[in-house]
């Protein structure tokens, strides 16, 4: 390594430092997913980022998804995932594949890689210790309620395990199934999910990992959007398709009280500590 090679990472370091200080003993909520779960360098690199970022004092909290390895699993046993709108239509045998794939599968593999990279990480679902609280979901086409199964919206978060894990230098990993006060149990989207335990937490940030730059307007990269912007964004049409439910998620945590929520792309190896540590971050904050 050259002299130069050093000084530039010492300078990192250096640009590092005021966010270190300015974030130490604050919540961040990251939801993981899409690329940045399936590729194995950035399955490490997450793991490493999120381990460093304990080391230093900040609190992350991650709320995963699990798509494509649900995906796979119901392909192996001959059975077709219809979505309405993106919501996977989930039936009983389809909510305990989602369950045994997100709660027995995905969530322990990113508490091993978070153990492997140093840090100490515990796997959750919303069913523990009343974490997530939720009723059946239906989606509304035309005035019509259309049953999609055990599909959940959030009715309570009880952030309390978290703040004692937390405060117990753990990171929570969380698979969001949630459970309803009639004893079913419900698959919730991720993202929500993340937004929802943000507001809660009162989180000084919320980050969405997508496999997209981030907010693109005008065929530009978006870096900053005032959230009483965004509706007008959506109708006409600069706003479209996937991100609008990832925008509005960002929205409704920031009106929550979370400080900031950022859309990242999580394609991009340490994209999480290029937003918190550096000067110019990555992808669209919404403020």
């Amino acid at each position: 390594m050259t002299v130069k090679n050093s000084i530039e990472k010492v300078g990192t370091l250096i640009e590092s430092l005021p966010y270190i200080r300015e974030f130490s003993g604050k919540t961040v909520v990251i939801k993981y997913g899409g690329h940045a779960m399936t590729d194995e360098n950035l399955r490490l690199s997450f793991a490493k980022d999120i381990s460093l970022l304990k080391l230093v004092g900040i609190n992350p909290v991650i709320v995963h998804g699990g798509g494509p390895q649900i995906e796979k699993l119901l392909d192996q046993i001959g059975k077709k995932s219809e979505f309405i709108q993106g919501l996977r239509v989930t039936d009983g045998e389809t909510m305990d594949i989602v369950e045994m794939v997100l709660v027995g599968k995905v969530n322990k593999e990113i508490v091993n890689n978070i153990h492997l990279a140093g840090g100490k990480a515990v796997g959750l679902s919303g069913k523990d210790a009343g974490l997530i609280t939720a009723r059946k979901l239906y989606h509304n086409e035309h005035g019509l309620a259309i049953d999609i199964g055990q599909v959940g919206a959030i009715e309570k978060i009880n952030p309390e395990i978290i703040k004692i894990l937390e405060e117990d230098r753990f990171i929570p990993v969380i698979a969001p199934i949630g459970a309803g006060s009639d004893g079913q149990t419900y698959n919730i989207n991720a993202d929500i999910a993340a937004g929802k335990i943000a507001e809660a937490l009162k989180a000084e940030k919320l980050i969405l990992l997508t496999d997209i730059q981030g907010v693109m307007i005008e065929g530009e990269l978006a870096t900053t959007i005032a959230s009483e912007n965004i509706p007008a964004l959506i109708e006409k049409g600069e706003i479209k398709g996937g991100m609008i439910p990832k925008v509005n998620c960002c929205v409704e945590a920031v009106k929550g009280g979370v400080k900031k929520a950022h859309i990242i792309d999580g394609r991009v190896e340490h994209a999480v500590l290029l937003e918190i540590f550096t000067d110019s971050g990555v992808g669209t904050q919404i403020i």
